[in-house]
This record gives C-alpha cells, sequence and structure tokens, in this order.
C-alpha cells in the first residue's frame, strides 16, 4: 500500500463463486461410489475415472482463481485484483467514487452474497464486481472511507493554508481555496462544500 494508506477490507469471492464445480467433483465421486457398489465392469468401468478427473481439473481451475482474486477497499480507494498467469486488476480512488448499488435475489439474500455495481467519474464510469461477501455491508463501508477521505482531504487543506489561516478574513480564506481549486488540490464541488462552510460563518 502507498504511504500512509491502510487497508480496511480485503476479500476473496463468495463460496457460490466455486460452486457449479464443487457439485460437479461431487458427483464425479458419487457416480464412482456408485459403479463400485454395482460391481460394473468393462469399458463403462472407465468412466466414473475419466468423469474424476475432468471434475477435478474444472474445480482446480476455478479454485485457483478465487484464491487470486481479491476485492479491497483502502483509505484512499477500492482495488480488485484477479488471475493466475495473466492479472488484471481496476483501481478507483475513492473521490471519484459517486454512486455504490448492490443487487441480491433471493438465494443470494440467504447465502449473503451478492454483486455491486460502482460508479465513477473518468473513463471507467461503472464498474460490476460479482460474488461480494455481504455486498450491504460493503457498500456501507466504501461510503463511510468516502466520508473520512473527503474530511482527511479537508484537513490537508487548512494546513497548506497555513497558520495565517485562522486569522484570515472568510474573504481571503476563499481566495485562497479558489487558488487550490485551480491548481487541481481541490475539485469544483469541494470547493463550493469549503466554501459554503466559510459562509456560514459570516
Amino acid at each position: 500500500m502507498r504511504g500512509g494508506e491502510e487497508v480496511v477490507l480485503d476479500l476473496r469471492p463468495h463460496w457460490w463463486f466455486f460452486a457449479k464445480q464443487l457439485l460437479a467433483l461431487l458427483g464425479a465421486i458419487a457416480l464412482g461410489i456408485v459403479f463400485l457398489a454395482f460391481g460394473v465392469t468393462g469399458v463403462l468401468n472407465f468412466v466414473p475415472g475419466v468423469l474424476l478427473l475432468l471434475a477435478v481439473a474444472w474445480f482446480a481451475k476455478a479454485y485457483s482463481v478465487w484464491a487470486t482474486t481479491n476485492f479491497i477497499i483502502t483509505t484512499d480507494r477500492i482495488v480488485s485484483r484477479r488471475g493466475v498467469l495473466s492479472r488484471t486488476g481496476i483501481e478507483i480512488p475513492l473521490e471519484r467514487v459517486n454512486t455504490v448499488f448492490f443487487s441480491q435475489s433471493l438465494f443470494e439474500r440467504i447465502i449473503r452474497s451478492g454483486d455491486l455495481v460502482i460508479e465513477s467519474a473518468g473513463e471507467m464510469g461503472s464498474s460490476k464486481f460479482t460474488d461480494i461477501r455481504r455486498p450491504l455491508d460493503v457498500q456501507n463501508e466504501i461510503y463511510t472511507q468516502m466520508e473520512a477521505n473527503e474530511n482527511r482531504k479537508f484537513d490537508r487543506v487548512g494546513q497548506n493554508l497555513g497558520p495565517a489561516a485562522a486569522a484570515a478574513s472568510i474573504p481571503d480564506q476563499i481566495e485562497k481555496l479558489d487558488q487550490l481549486r485551480h491548481s487541481g488540490a481541490l475539485t469544483d464541488e469541494e470547493f463550493e462544500t469549503k466554501k459554503a462552510e466559510l459562509l456560514k460563518r459570516l
């Protein structure tokens, strides 16, 4: 992580991610037991073994992807990493997140799984993350970290204004905030929010 950045949540996908592969593996094992119980011989005797090998390979592939997939929330950004040999990843700074949606079917509510959609400013626009554990809790945590990140940013702005800011007039402070906006340290929305706070003190 970057300097001063802390990991808040580090999640792997819900176990439902590899449920199909697990069921196929259990089915192949059950079929093998049935063939042994009935003493099937001949060419058919190889069927359970072949199916078992295929099921093991399918499960191993899904499990390796699951084990190398992470959805991470830090104090500064949202990070997604996925892949075994080839890797893909997404990073979304918290200050660029606009809205976080979650969706769950009735079954997903029972097993506490679901999907998240994060709408953000920039080229990515909308990013969907599937098989998230406790998506409502994750959504709430993202909003909590967004608010904390915003507060820290305002604290840093106050430090940049210097000790003289307390003694400076409100118009002077607004002018300095405007300079920070033009330099890129503040967005237009952040400038308007801080400006409104200062104007309330008049």
